[in-house]
This record gives C-alpha cells, sequence and structure tokens, in this order.
C-alpha cells in the first residue's frame, strides 16, 4: 500500500534533522529516506514527485530536494514510477496554514498534515 501511515508517530522514532524538521526513521539511502516532518509530514518513501503539493501550497512550505537513487517501487511495489528522482521538503512547516490542499492533492497519499 502507498501512502504515509497516519499513526507514524506511535511506531517510529526520530533519527536526525533535515532543513530544521524532525526526519522519523528509519533511513537507510537510496532505499529507505523515512519521513520528514512533524506538523506537515512527507513520507519519502512513498512520495513519486509529481510536485503538486508544491504547486497547490498557499503558503509555500514545500522544496524540491535531490535524493538520487530513490526509487518508491522498492518500498510500495505498486506505486506508479516516480516523475523524478527528488522529493518535495517541507522546509517550512512551521508556515502552514493548515488548509490541507497538499495532503488531499497528493495523488500518492505520502503527506499528512497534523493541525494543532
Amino acid at each position: 500500500m502507498t501512502g504515509i501511515d497516519p499513526d507514524f508517530k506511535k511506531k517510529r522514532t526520530v533519527v536526525g534533522k533535515h532543513q530544521g524538521h524532525d526526519v522519523w526513521g528509519p533511513v537507510d539511502p537510496p532505499k529507505r529516506l523515512g519521513i520528514h516532518g512533524s506538523t506537515c509530514a512527507v513520507d519519502f518513501d512513498a512520495c513519486i514527485a509529481d510536485g503538486i503539493c508544491i504547486d497547490v501550497c498557499p503558503v509555500g512550505v514545500y522544496e524540491w530536494v535531490d535524493t538520487p537513487g530513490h526509487d518508491p517501487r522498492a518500498i510500495y511495489p505498486d506505486s506508479p514510477p516516480p516523475k523524478a528522482e527528488r522529493k518535495a521538503d517541507p522546509v517550512r512547516e512551521s508556515d502552514c496554514i493548515f488548509c490541507l490542499a497538499c495532503e488531499t492533492q497528493c495523488p500518492v497519499k505520502a503527506i499528512k498534515i497534523f493541525p494543532p
């Protein structure tokens, strides 16, 4: 099944930081990249780099980050092929206004927003 586990915070631990946000493991590049963010969480292992989240976010939470060698199909065999070897990184998750546009538009359900 493709998509972020909405209960990942109960099942995973923070293994580091990237661009100021938490990274939830496991992480073993390039196969496993983990979940980036805690408020605007993106499952890097599920993300197919279609960019809709970047396009629909009214406050610019996301930026592209290169992820050479990663293919979501290594973890999610039924996933569509990735558009590129990059991910939408929630580098400004503190700016999120909780409109849920990114979460609802993501074609592989790789994003989970946690409103306050």
